[in-house]
């Protein structure tokens, strides 16, 4: 993964190396929390959050589980979207957030999906742009590949998530359309 030069949603470097050690440590105490069916899963696995993100078994297994509100908001951190971009993706209100906030409750499996699948884009729009500021202005710019529209309207589900993370891949390899 490219090195971060630049401010991120007024994150420096540092601080966005500090909330990726505490995205990890937060990967880790949720699958050693237990709960999860599979056996080779042992209480000290070292998970990273770039290796969950590879990793579709254990993809499965958070979106069967649900993940924590406090995983989500460190997911967030890391990601461009604003509270209600969140709130638009998930189709759930700003007041529902803020009650799984105050409860830390888990969030429901299709949230589960729909977070893991946007952590997935912000994984590659950020590898590809640079910075999750540049790929924000991406996601917000009307773009020919995608019939004119702007690749953010694209990401309300997994269909236009696919289409987005296949221009991403397309864009890092340097094929234009």
């Amino acid at each position: 993964m490219k090195q971060q030069k630049e401010v991120t949603k007024g994150v420096t470097l540092k601080g966005k190396n500090d909330l990726t050690k505490q995205l990890n440590l937060a990967m880790q105490d949720y699958f050693s929390s237990g709960g999860f069916k599979d056996p080779n899963l042992s209480a000290d696995a070292k998970i990273s959050f770039s290796g969950f993100l590879s990793d579709k078994l254990l993809i499965v297994m958070a979106i069967r589980k649900g993940i924590p509100y406090s995983l989500f908001s460190l997911i967030q951190s890391v990601t461009p979207f604003t509270v209600n971009d969140w709130a638009k993706y998930l189709d759930i209100s700003s007041k529902s957030l803020l009650r799984y906030q105050q409860q830390n409750k888990l969030l429901k499996s299709s949230h589960t999906e729909k977070i893991i699948e946007l952590a997935e884009v912000t994984n590659l729009g950020s590898e590809v742009f640079g910075s999750n500021e540049k790929f924000k202005r991406w996601l917000e710019t009307p773009n020919f590949a995608v019939g004119n529209l702007k690749p953010a309207d694209l990401l309300m589900d997994s269909y236009g998530k696919e289409m987005i993370m296949g221009e991403l891949t397309r864009i890092e390899h340097g094929v234009l359309v």
